[in-house]
């Protein structure tokens, strides 16, 4: 007990580290940095090759990670946050994920993707009170962690760029006011955090003993899960949701095992922003700009295709490509149809009605799972499991969001976020039902009025037929009074409500009828794998689905088709890509965003 209790309080100290990170930048830009996780894990991969393969000894190699992870600190504001000042909020939120997912998959690629043994070299267990042993190590870790966030306490009360920074997290208009250069306290607190989470990636590296370019995302989510449990803007919140969770995370994992840690924390993350947004000690920040869509979905001039442009492209699709006769061709084909489906389902949620998700990948799950375990062990037909899937995936995304109405801008985000890694993870868990790790495996082909689809041809028309389909109800959707409802709800809710528009019962009929394309996705992908395991719907499946969404345009059903056809197909093709092929997707982000926000097909929104 009291074991576990050390492990707890040693992960929480630097839980809190990454978490007062989190609370410094949100406080000063009202920004959530989605690369505040991806720094943690450069952090701990360069400090496993100064020490492992340099041979620099542990306190040099330290004080070498700090300046690393503060530099790029500094350029994740200059690139990611800086420009997008007076943009929607939506911006920098896309633009800080994509350079998560270039940090990431350079850290990879640089380092390797295996897990790497990290050597400390302090004994872990060479002092014992009673019946409590522990080491040097963990004296190290506690007076380290105790002693930054203490220097850090003094320098914000006592230095003048510490005050600055505390009166620009208090009021930034008044700050701006008062003389205080803004632009650079943002810089400053970028920069800060920056260290703190390169500080905590040596920390955990040094505890356990490995460290993986893989971890920051968990441990990313585990900090803001940690800020949103103490209060987002308090850094006494932020210590004390450390601590909290971290204890809290321990016992879990000791009762119940490691697959638990996600629920754990998405459980915490999603529970506090449910009912207690401002958490413990904080209030959550209120969002002074434009709606979280607002213009940056209108900007650019407007691309009508022509009837005739629509049949060419139909024309090709349906004779062309078949005709081929190129089996590879055609499940490249097929997978871009699936996935331009997927990302049709942002169209609805993002494009008209303002609501950003960032889990759409449990919804899809939900479909998978539903239709695989329907048609395998309870022999339904094709067609209404397809349907039963989607259907499912709408019901529960309508439920799980349905409590977080009062949630506004980025919270609301982080929420859907939670969502989808809960969806994932229970998935994991629940061995009796989903067969847990181990996947569900001999999953029927499809079958259509005693047509069993088998091949790559017959899936290709089968994809193809049902996108179709989506097409043509999203384009119906966003004609219709519906649509135009929706729109006044994402352009500006407040005086949507004005109006006497109900918005929340609105906005859950677009998660509702989102939830429902991404299901059928998902039985898609099932019928056409063939086998199904949790991995398949982790949280880059669902960066990809929101890439391929804001590629082609977030406005338009033609444009999810393009983003599809472009980033699916393009990078098959190019197969010496495989292993950067996140880098890429993050670097397309980053500069859609900043050049060109409407999508490749822009639409007036």
């Amino acid at each position: 007990m009291l074991d576990t209790l050390l492990v707890g309080l040693i992960n929480g100290n630097t839980y809190a580290l990454i978490a007062l990170g989190v609370s410094l930048i949100i406080s000063t830009s009202n920004v959530i940095n989605f690369a505040h996780g991806s720094l943690f894990a450069l952090g701990a991969m360069v400090g496993w090759y100064l020490v492992a393969v340099a041979g620099w000894p542990l306190w040099l190699a330290t004080l070498g990670v700090l300046a690393i992870t503060g530099v790029l600190g500094y350029l994740v504001h200059a690139v990611a946050v800086r420009p997008f000042t007076q943009s929607a909020p939506i911006a920098a939120l896309l633009a800080t994920l994509a350079v998560s997912m270039i940090f990431d998959n350079a850290s990879q690629m640089i380092f390797g993707p295996q897990t790497r043994s990290f050597p400390a070299g302090l004994a872990t267990d060479n002092f014992r009170v009673g019946k409590l042993r522990f080491g040097t190590l963990d004296l190290v870790m506690l007076l380290t962690s105790v002693v930054s966030m203490s220097v850090l306490a003094l320098f914000l009360s006592r230095h003048k760029l510490g005050q600055a920074i505390r009166a620009t997290a208090q009021d930034r208009e008044a700050a701006a006011q008062m003389g205080i250069p803004v632009r650079r306290v943002e810089s400053l607190a970028f920069v800060i955090a920056s260290i703190l989470g390169g500080l905590a990636g040596i920390l955990i590296g040094m505890y356990y003993g490995n460290v993986s370019p893989s971890s920051g995302y968990l441990v990313g989510i585990q900090g803001f899960a940690a800020a949103t449990l103490g209060g987002l803007g308090s850094l006494g919140g932020a210590v004390l949701g450390g601590l909290m969770l971290g204890v809290g995370e321990a016992f879990g994992v000791t009762w119940w095992g490691d697959s638990v840690r996600p629920l754990i924390t998405f459980g915490v993350l999603l529970g506090t922003l449910w009912l207690r947004p401002g958490g413990l000690l904080g209030m959550a920040p209120a969002l002074t700009r434009e709606p979280l869509t607002g213009t940056f979905l209108g900007q650019g001039r407007a691309i009508r295709l022509r009837p005739w442009q629509f049949g060419l492209a139909l024309a090709v699709a349906v004779f062309a490509l078949p005709a081929l006769h190129h089996a590879y061709l055609l499940r490249v084909g097929s997978q871009a149809f699936a996935f331009a489906l997927l990302a049709m389902s942002l169209t609805l949620l993002t494009g008209s009605a303002g609501q950003i998700s960032l889990g759409q990948a449990g919804a899809v799950a939900i479909g998978a799972y539903t239709s695989a375990l329907l048609v395998r062990d309870l022999h339904w037909p094709f067609t209404l499991s397809l349907l039963s899937g989607g259907i499912l995936a709408s019901a529960l995304t309508l439920v799980l969001v349905t409590p977080g109405w009062r949630l506004k801008g980025h919270y609301q985000s982080i929420a859907t976020l939670a969502i989808g890694a809960i969806v994932t993870a229970a998935i994991l868990n629940w061995d009796r039902l989903t067969l847990g790790p181990h996947g569900i495996t001999q999953i029927s082909p499809p079958r259509i009025f005693g047509y069993e689809f088998i091949n790559s041809r017959d899936y290709y028309f089968l994809n193809l037929g049902v996108l179709l389909l989506g097409c043509l109800l999203v384009s119906r959707l966003q004609a219709s009074h519906l649509g135009r409802t929706w729109a006044a709800i994402r352009d500006d809710e407040i005086a949507a409500r004005s109006l006497g528009i109900a918005a929340n019962d609105y906005k859950g009929l677009a998660f509702a009828v989102g939830g429902f394309l991404a299901g059928v996705g998902g039985s898609l992908l099932a019928h056409e794998y063939g086998y199904l395991d949790p991995t398949m719907f982790a949280n880059p499946v669902s960066q990809e689905i929101l890439i391929v969404a804001v590629l082609g345009s977030l406005t338009s059903p033609s444009g999810a088709v393009l983003g599809a056809i472009v980033l699916i197909g393009g990078l098959e093709f190019f197969r010496i890509a495989t292993d950067w092929r996140f880098f890429i997707y993050g670097l397309l982000l980053l500069l859609l965003v900043r050049y060109r926000p409407q999508g490749l097909l822009a639409r007036r929104a």
